[in-house]
């Protein structure tokens, strides 16, 4: 049977956060998920901050704490060198999660199992890993146990056949397992060698197919295949220009065969690029570097149309500072591949799609990037706010989910036209007063009569509803609150109306 050898670099979510963020690293830090502790550095458990812990509470224990958001995406991001190093000195790597990876254990090509860790523990240290631990042992729940037993930059070793000694004195906390634990340790099982003397058939009967599960990781007989990956395959093209060139046309022109092998050898891998990394070059360094994304996929044409507005800036106010020339290589990276298949054409084609699309992007390649759009539908209170344009063919990003509750929002049906600016309006009772809103959300009065613009005449009122009242920012010293109005005038039409401190204005209407 071939040993596993376990690789694990602790507090990994920090390191990773601090990297991002730039926080020293003496610094006490903690990751947040959920406003609990998911994990922190050693200066913050010396000040006795721990797992799972409230931020309140944590934040008392250590004031000096420095509280950073999770991000899964980017801990997963900075642990990809790692594996590919990894990769570098033994295939088959098995990434279970950032920070923490396994392998077939390497020793007959290395001379021994201690020496084949202080392999990998010399080629982390030069990425800048410095707090790597090793275990190797015959399974890899056991391997992983070891290595986290191990000093820094060293390994443990369990002898082949030792995997239940080893694990026997081990707290029986350390699977995993809140709730099956906390059972078992109410009954008195505390330890992994306890769990391990139990029958299997009494185990099974009791806690189920997952407790059987346990008390096999505990009795050191995790017979589960290592999940290995294959080595991603190179995709990068690049193109590099000797002497170098000036004009943007000239790069565009000189870019067409790179973009159509690009986009080629992704395809024979039955593959589309939905994302990718342009970068510029000048003289080893990069000047102009963009990511673009496409609603569908890139062709050679969209990226060659993509260098072109990159390097002109057309349209692009963040990229004006870029400097766009003179250019001595271009650079086309896959940030995001899919299968091809996802995007297939339907069984009667697409071809009145194909034709809107490459008639748009004539029409964008005339006007700029960002100067033809689409609008799109987000999540939000006001329809001003649920309204966003994003440039056509770019992947829309960072939009607020839409099924969430918004408490606030007016119901539907939405309003037909919405009003880049507010109109200011004027309400008034039966008695010819103002309408206003009371700090408890009441009218002082009836709406009898309104005016939607202020150049308009005074409708009389036939139905409203309302107020849909909203205290967003309600923490900040400037906050508002805004409560919103539905009212039909005898002509049938209908508005959508706004108050605040007293202020009316008109945001949409409704056909």
């Amino acid at each position: 049977m071939r040993r596993v050898l376990a690789v694990w670099c602790p507090d990994w979510p920090v390191l990773s956060a601090m990297a991002e963020a730039q926080v020293p690293p003496h610094r006490p830090a903690a990751v947040l998920d959920a406003h609990q502790v998911h994990a922190c550095n050693d200066t913050a458990r010396g000040d006795g901050v721990r797992r799972g812990m409230r931020r309140r509470d944590a934040q008392s224990r250590c004031p000096e704490l420095v509280l950073l958001p999770a991000n899964p995406e980017r801990e997963a991001r900075d642990f990809e060198p790692v594996l590919a190093r990894l990769e570098e000195l033994s295939p088959g790597i098995a990434a279970l999660r950032p920070g923490l990876a396994a392998l077939h254990s390497p020793a007959r090509y290395y001379g021994g199992e201690r020496e084949a860790a202080a392999v990998l523990a010399e080629q982390l240290v030069a990425l800048g890993i410095w707090d790597c631990r090793f275990g190797i042992a015959d399974d890899l729940f056991t391997a992983e146990q070891a290595a986290r037993a191990a000093d820094q930059q060293d390994s443990t070793v369990v002898p082949a056949g030792g995997s239940a000694a080893y694990l026997a004195p081990l707290d029986i906390r350390v699977l995993d397992e809140p709730e099956t634990t906390d059972l078992l340790r109410r009954l008195g099982i505390r330890t992994l060698g306890d769990l391990a003397g139990l029958p299997a058939t009494d185990v099974l009967g009791r806690f189920g197919a997952d407790g059987a599960r346990l008390h096999q990781l505990a009795r050191g007989g995790d017979t589960d295949r290592l999940p290995t990956r294959q080595p991603p395959p190179e995709l990068v093209c690049e193109v590099t220009f000797e002497p170098a060139l000036t004009s943007v046309e000239s790069v565009t022109f000189s870019v067409r065969r790179t973009a159509e092998r690009f986009v080629h050898q992704i395809g024979a891998r039955h593959l589309v690029c939905t994302r990718v990394l342009v970068e510029a070059e000048s003289e080893g360094r990069i000047t102009s570097s963009r990511s673009w994304a496409h609603a569908q996929w890139f062709r050679a044409g969209d990226l060659i149309d993509r260098v072109h507005w990159q390097l002109s800036s057309q349209g692009d106010q963040r990229s004006r500072s870029a400097s766009v020339g003179p250019v001595t290589c271009v650079r086309f990276t896959p940030e995001t591949v899919e299968a091809d298949v996802v995007h297939a054409d339907g069984l009667w084609g697409n071809a009145d799609a194909s034709q809107v699309e490459r008639g748009v992007a004539r029409v964008q390649a005339l006007l700029g990037f960002e100067s033809v759009v689409q609008p799109l539908l987000q999540g939000g209170r006001s329809p001003q706010a649920r309204q966003v344009h994003v440039p056509w063919g770019e992947r829309p990003l960072g939009l607020r989910p839409r099924d969430l509750p918004w408490p606030g929002s007016i119901p539907p049906p939405a309003p037909a036209r919405v009003l880049p600016e507010p109109w200011p309006a004027t309400v008034l009772d039966a008695g010819h007063r103002p309408v206003a809103v009371t700090p408890r959300g009441l009218l002082t009065g009836s709406p009898a009569r309104f005016r939607p613009h202020q150049q308009q005449g005074w409708l009389e009122v036939s139905a409203w509803a309302g107020p849909w009242p909203v205290e967003e920012t309600w923490w900040e010293p400037d906050a508002r609150k805004i409560s919103r109005f539905q009212m039909v005038g005898v002509d049938g039409r209908a508005w959508l109306l706004a108050c605040s401190d007293d202020r009316w204005w008109t945001e949409a209407s409704y056909d």
